[in-house]
C-alpha cells in the first residue's frame, strides 16, 4: 500500500536532469523511491524506480524541506516552491498522537533551471544553517515565544547535520550574504513605506542588478501570527540570468521576479497551515456527519461481502472519537474539503503523477491552542481540584471569490461570496474523569449581493451594481444560501453594517431580498458609540433563542450528547473588524453555556481573570489573521477584542491601520490581486499581460459572465437581422471604431460580427437592454476586398506591440446597395480587458453602468488622434470599409475546473492560439463566402499588410501619455 500521508520531511538535491526529492526518514513499511522533477519550462514529475541509482546525484549536499507547496509556471521557467521553516500550534484536540497541526513559516522558490537551482538551494542551505547558530538561535526563538504566550508554539528548521553548504561551480562570489539579520518588530505603515520608496525606482533597480537575485524565500519572523513577509525582498537569489535583457524579456524577468515574491509572500503572511494526517478543512461535526455516511457504506459493503478486511467501522457499537478521520484509507488530499484548500492548482503536477506523499494541502485561516485551568467547585474555597480545559481555535478562509479587501466584494455568478471565513471553536474539559469535547460553528461572508466599493478614500460607499437587475440579486442570493444551508443548516443571519448613511443602501437591498432565514440587524456603530461596547449584551440576550435552538455539538466519553442544528451568518462590509467582535462576544456566551453543562463555571472576580485574558487574545490574533490576508493589516478595534475595553491607544492604532488599509487598496493590491488569481487557478499568465496594459485585472468570473453575454449577443443579433431561409456561417465578437472609414479612434465598442451566405452584417449592440441598435447590412457581392495584418492600438506595453496577439483585418466594399438600419443610441458596450488605455479612460462613465470587469479607473491613458478617414491605398477599389480587431485570447488556457479566458471562441475558431490565426480563419471564412456569389476569385482579394502599424500608433500616443503611463507603472509595480 503507498504512503498514505505527506511526507515530514523531504530530501532536496540536485542532478543533471532534474531535482532529485526523496523522503528523509522513509517508513520501514514502505519502500520510498526518488521523485525526478526535470528541467524544463513545463518540468516533468516523475517517480523514478527505488532501487534505481543516479550517479550525478549526491544526497550528502542535500537539503531539508518540510512539504512541498506546487509548482509555479512562469513565463521564461518554472518553480517548485517549498516549506523551509515551520512553527508547531499543536496536537489536533490533544487526542490523537500525530495529529499535528503546523503554520507556515517560510517559503522557498527553487527555479527548475539547474544553476539557478543549485544556487537557489545553497541559499537555502546558509540561511538554516545560520538560523541554527546558537546565538542567532537562541535570539530568534525568544522572541517568537515572547510574542506568542504560548507553550506549544516550536519553529523546526532542518537538522544541522542535514544542511551543508553548496559551493556553486561557477561565480561563487554572487551568492549574495545569507547571514540572517536579527528579528525585530515593524509595524505595517513603515513597511509600506519601505514598499513606496522600493517601487519608485524599479527601472533603477533593474539596471543595478546583481547577476543573480534570488527568490529563495524568507527568514525573519517578527511574530508567530504574522510572518515578517517583506525580508524576502532581502534574501531574493538565482532567479534573473547574469545579463540584462531586451525589452520583452527583461520586463517578463522583472515580473516573473516579482510574481515570484508576491506567491512566497502570500504563504508567508503568517495564516497558512497544514498538518501531515490530520484533515483541517472540515469541523469535528462535519467529520462525524462523514463517518456516519462511511459506516453505512461499510455496512452496504458487508452485506455484498466486498468490504476489505480490518475497514469494518461501526460507530453504533463503539465509543465515538471526536478526531477520528474518516476514510481514512485514502491519500489526505482526497479526504478534504476542495473549497479551503489553497494550494490544489499548484499541486496538479504531482497529483497528475499520483505522488499522494508529495501533496499536502494547505488551508488559509487561522489555528491556535490555549490552555486554562477551572476550579471543579469554586464555592468552596477549601477544594483546591481544577479541571484541566483545552480551548481552539480553527478559521477556515474559502479560495472561492478570494482576494482583497476592495478586489472583491460581494457575490458572484456561482453564488460564491468574498471573505467567506468558518470559524470553529473547540473546547476539551475533563470532569470527573470523563472528557467532554464541545465544538461550536459560525460563518461571514461579503453580503451575497452584486456590489462594489472603489478604494480611493478612507470610507468609500458600497454601491450595488448597476448592471444587475433585482431579480438576479434576489436569485444569487437564494443560490448562495441553498449552498451554504446544505452544509450548516438554518442561519440567524446578523448584519452589523450601518443601516443608514453610506451603507444604508446596501443594507436595504440585503433586507428586501433576503429569503426564509431569520434576519437580525445591529448597527454597530450606531449602538456601540462613544465607545459604549457593553451594548453587545443587548444582542445577545435579543438572540437568545437562537443559541437556544441552534445548540452545539457535544461528546462526552464517547457518546454524542447534541449536535449543532444551525448557524450564525455574521458580517459587516469588510467581514473584519465588527464582525470579529461579535462573533468573540457570541464564542464567549456559548463557551459559558458549554461549561454550564459540565458543572463548571468561570469563577466571577476582580480585574481580569486568566481565562478572560487567554480567550481575548485567541479571538484577537484570529482576527488579525483573517484582517491581514483580506485587507493586508491587523483587525481595527482589536483593543477591544484582547481587552473588553476601548481605550484612545487603540483609536490611534485604528487610524494607522486604516490609512495603511488606503495605500494598500490605491497601489499594492492590484497587482497582488493577479497573483492571488493566478496561483489559485483563476488565470492563467496573461493575467499578467493584461495587468501590464491596464496596471489592474478583471474578476474571473466576469471573464466568464461576459463570454455568456457575448454569446447571447451573437444569437439575438442573428433572430433580428437575418431573413427567413438566410444561412449562419459564422458569428463573432470583435472590436472596431464607432464610425465606418476610419481605423484608429478615440472611441472603440465592441461589434457583433455576422457572416450569412448573402451578406456581412456589421452590428453595434446595446449589451445593456440586449437589442441591436445600429447595424450595416454588406451584401457579399458589394465586397471587393480584405486586408489582414497587426492592428496596433497602443504602443505603451511590450504585449500591445505584438503583431501576433494584436491582428485584425479591413473590409472594402462598394456602397451601392448598402443597406442599414439606425435607431435612438445608448453607450456601447467598452471593455477595457480589450480595450488601448486611450478608449478605456475616455468611456469610463459608461463601463461603469456594465460591469467591475469593464471599470478601469486607473486605465493606462493613451491619447490616440483619430486616423485619416480616407480609404488607404488597398482599398481604393471600394468607398467603404472598416476595421475589426479580434478579441485577445488566452494562448495558455487550461482545460477543467480551472479554465477562465478573455472570451470562449466559437466553434469555427476552435484550435486557434494567437490572434493572428483567428483573423486568418475569419478572413478565411469571409473569403470562402464570397467565393460562393463570384467575388472572392481574385488573387488580390486578400492583401497581406498591416491595418495599423505600430509606428501609426506610436505617433498617434502623446508625450503625455507616456509619461502617465510611467509614472503609474512605477507606483503599481
Amino acid at each position: 500500500m503507498p504512503h498514505l500521508h505527506p511526507y515530514e520531511r523531504i530530501a532536496v538535491t540536485i542532478s543533471d536532469d532534474g531535482l532529485l526529492m526523496r523522503p528523509r526518514d522513509p517508513d520501514p513499511h514502505d519502500s520510498p523511491s526518488c521523485v525526478r522533477v526535470s528541467w524544463n519550462k513545463t518540468p516533468k514529475v516523475e517517480q523514478l524506480p527505488g532501487d534505481r541509482e543516479i550517479p550525478t546525484a549526491d544526497w550528502s549536499s542535500s537539503i531539508v524541506v518540510y512539504g512541498i507547496i506546487g509548482i509555479l509556471d512562469l513565463f521564461n521557467a518554472s518553480y517548485l516552491l517549498v516549506i523551509t521553516a515551520r512553527r508547531h500550534v499543536g496536537i489536533c484536540l490533544v487526542l490523537e498522537e500525530g495529529h499535528t497541526i503546523h503554520g507556515v513559516m517560510d517559503v522557498s522558490a527553487v527555479p527548475l533551471v539547474r544553476d539557478r537551482a543549485r544556487q537557489a538551494l545553497t541559499s537555502i542551505a546558509a540561511r538554516t544553517a545560520a538560523l541554527r547558530r546558537p546565538s542567532l538561535e537562541e535570539v530568534n526563538l525568544s522572541i517568537v515565544e515572547e510574542s506568542a504566550h504560548s507553550d506549544g508554539l516550536r519553529t523546526d528548521f532542518a537538522e544541522e547535520e542535514s544542511v551543508q553548504v553548496v559551493i556553486p561551480t561557477s561565480n561563487p562570489e554572487q551568492v549574495q550574504d545569507t547571514s540572517c539579520p536579527p528579528s525585530g518588530t515593524s509595524t505595517p505603515a513603515s513597511s509600506e513605506s519601505v514598499g513606496v520608496s522600493n517601487r519608485l525606482f524599479p527601472w533603477t533597480r533593474l539596471a543595478g542588478r546583481d547577476s543573480v537575485i534570488s527568490v529563495a524565500g524568507s527568514s525573519g519572523v517578527s511574530n508567530p501570527a504574522a510572518v515578517k513577509a517583506e525580508k524576502n525582498d532581502e534574501t531574493v537569489n538565482a532567479a534573473l540570468p547574469a545579463k540584462l535583457l531586451g525589452s520583452k524579456e527583461e520586463q517578463h524577468a522583472e515580473l516573473e521576479d516579482r510574481v515570484v515574491r508576491e506567491c512566497v509572500r502570500e504563504y508567508t503572511k503568517g495564516c497558512m497551515f497544514f498538518s501531515y494526517r490530520c484533515d483541517l478543512t472540515r469541523s469535528l461535526q462535519r467529520k462525524y456527519e462523514q463517518s456516519l455516511k462511511c459506516s453505512k457504506e461499510d455496512d452496504l459493503l458487508a452485506k455484498l461481502n466486498a468490504l476489505p478486511q480490518g475497514r469494518r467501522m461501526d460507530l453504533s457499537e463503539c465509543k465515538i472519537n471526536p478526531s477520528m478521520e474518516p476514510y481514512a484509507t485514502l491519500p489526505l488530499w482526497r479526504r478534504v474539503d476542495r473549497q479551503f484548500w489553497w494550494n490544489e492548482y499548484l499541486s496538479k503536477p504531482f497529483i497528475n503523477s499520483n505522488l499522494h506523499s508529495y501533496v499536502l494541502p494547505i488551508i488559509q485561516g487561522n489555528f491556535e491552542i490555549a490552555k486554562f485551568h477551572l476550579p471543579v467547585n469554586p464555592q468552596d474555597p477549601i477544594d483546591d481540584s481544577i479541571s484541566p480545559v483545552d480551548y481552539i481555535i480553527a478559521s477556515r478562509r474559502s479560495r472561492h471569490r478570494a482576494g482583497l479587501r476592495y478586489q472583491r466584494r460581494g457575490v458572484d455568478d456561482e453564488a460564491f461570496v468574498a471573505n467567506f471565513v468558518e470559524t470553529e471553536t473547540t473546547y476539551v474539559v475533563q470532569r470527573d474523569g470523563i472528557s467532554n469535547v464541545f465544538s461550536f460553528v459560525q460563518i461571514r461572508g461579503s453580503i451575497p449581493l452584486f456590489w462594489k466599493q472603489f478604494g480611493y478614500s478612507l470610507k468609500p460607499p458600497p454601491v450595488l451594481a448597476p448592471e444587475r437587475t433585482p431579480e438576479q440579486n434576489m436569485n444569487a442570493m437564494k443560490r448562495h444560501f441553498h449552498n451554504t444551508t446544505s452544509v450548516y443548516g438554518p442561519h440567524m443571519i446578523v448584519n452589523l453594517a450601518e443601516q443608514k448613511g453610506k451603507e444604508g443602501t446596501l443594507c436595504g437591498a440585503y433586507k428586501a431580498c433576503r429569503t426564509v432565514h431569520s434576519y437580525c440587524e445591529f448597527d454597530f456603530h450606531h449602538e456601540t458609540r462613544g465607545m459604549r461596547y457593553d451594548r453587545l449584551s443587548s444582542l445577545v440576550d435579543r438572540l437568545e433563542r437562537s443559541f437556544e435552538s441552534q445548540g452545539y455539538f457535544w461528546v462526552s466519553d464517547g457518546t454524542l450528547l447534541s449536535e449543532q442544528k444551525g448557524v450564525f451568518r455574521v458580517n459587516c462590509i469588510d467581514c473584519l473588524d465588527r464582525t470579529n467582535v461579535v462573533q468573540s462576544t457570541f464564542a464567549r456566551h456559548v463557551l459559558e453555556i458549554q461549561l454550564g453543562a459540565v458543572g463548571l463555571l468561570i469563577p466571577a472576580q476582580a480585574g481580569r481573570s486568566e481565562v478572560d485574558n487567554l480567550f481575548n487574545k485567541v479571538w484577537a490574533n484570529n482576527g488579525d489573521a483573517i484582517s491581514r490576508a483580506y485587507a493586508g493589516t491587523s483587525a481595527l478595534k482589536g483593543d477591544f477584542t484582547r481587552t473588553g475595553k476601548r481605550d484612545i491607544g487603540g483609536l490611534l492604532n485604528d487610524g494607522v491601520n486604516s490609512l495603511t488599509r488606503l495605500y494598500s487598496a490605491t497601489f499594492s493590491d492590484w497587482f497582488c490581486q493577479a497573483v492571488i488569481d493566478f496561483m489559485l487557478g483563476y488565470r492563467t499568465l496573461s493575467v499578467f499581460t493584461e495587468f501590464l496594459l491596464k496596471l489592474q485585472s478583471t474578476d474571473p468570473g466576469e471573464l466568464m459572465r461576459l463570454s455568456r453575454i457575448r454569446a447571447e449577443a451573437i444569437a439575438t443579433s442573428v433572430s433580428v437581422l437575418l431573413e427567413e431561409g438566410e444561412t449562419l456561417l459564422s458569428g463573432w465578437t470583435v472590436f472596431s471604431p464607432e464610425a465606418l472609414n476610419v481605423k484608429l479612434s478615440e472611441r472603440f465598442e465592441e461589434k457583433v460580427l455576422l457572416l450569412s451566405a448573402r451578406a456581412l452584417y456589421i452590428v453595434s449592440y446595446d449589451y445593456i437592454l440586449d437589442k441591436v441598435k445600429l447595424h450595416t447590412r454588406v451584401p457579399l457581392e458589394m465586397i471587393v476586398r480584405v486586408v489582414k495584418g497587426a492592428y496596433i492600438v497602443s504602443s505603451l506595453e511590450e504585449a500591445s506591440r505584438d503583431p501576433q496577439q494584436n491582428a485584425g483585418f479591413l473590409v472594402s466594399w462598394l456602397s451601392v446597395d448598402q443597406s442599414s438600419s439606425r435607431k435612438e443610441t445608448s453607450p456601447y458596450m467598452h471593455d477595457p480587458t480589450q480595450l488601448p488605455a486611450s478608449e478605456a479612460r475616455r468611456t469610463l462613465d459608461v463601463s461603469r453602468r456594465l460591469s467591475s470587469a469593464l471599470i478601469n479607473k486607473f486605465s493606462n491613458t493613451s491619447k490616440s488622434r483619430a486616423v485619416s478617414t480616407h480609404p488607404p491605398r488597398s482599398c481604393m477599389d471600394g468607398d467603404t470599409f472598416a476595421a475589426f480587431k479580434v478579441l485577445p485570447i488566452d494562448p495558455t488556457r487550461v482545460e477543467g475546473e480551472f479554465t477562465t479566458t478573455y472570451g470562449e471562441l466559437t466553434d469555427d475558431l476552435t484550435g486557434a492560439t494567437t490572434c493572428k490565426e483567428v483573423v486568418d480563419l475569419m478572413v478565411d471564412a469571409i473569403k470562402r463566402a464570397c467565393c460562393k456569389v463570384g467575388t472572392g476569385q481574385r488573387e488580390d482579394f486578400v492583401v497581406e499588410g498591416d491595418v495599423v502599424s505600430l509606428e501609426d500608433a506610436k505617433r498617434a500616443t502623446s508625450m503625455y501619455a507616456k509619461m502617465e503611463y510611467s509614472m503609474k507603472r512605477l507606483l503599481w509595480l
